[in-house]
């Protein structure tokens, strides 16, 4: 028997990561192929069953500004607490701010 926590990057997401009946499955090939461009307000909106360019938990919910592209993931960046910081995150969990 296991005597300590597990402290994965995926810990304490049970319902930060569940998705509702109508959206379970594999995500629609529109949403992988979004384009932004620099400059576009975007908010990150993880999608669990894609776990390429996944952030980390605590992202999620932030709105960001995109600041720069490599590969197919952009670079976000996002206000934590009173430090700014870049992430790196596919399209499929970003979601445009309207």
């Amino acid at each position: 028997m296991v005597h300590y926590k597990h402290k994965g990057p995926r810990s304490k997401t049970r319902a930060k990561y569940r998705k509702n009946k109508r959206d379970k499955g594999k995500p629609n090939v529109n949403k992988m192929l979004q384009v932004f461009h620099i400059g576009n307000i975007v908010h990150v909106n993880v999608d669990p069953s894609l776990h390429q360019g996944m952030p980390f938990r605590r992202f999620v919910g932030k709105t960001g500004i995109v600041t720069g592209k490599q590969g197919c993931c952009y670079f976000v960046k996002i206000h934590d607490m009173r430090a700014e910081k870049t992430i790196l995150v596919h399209p499929a969990h970003l979601m445009p701010q309207k």
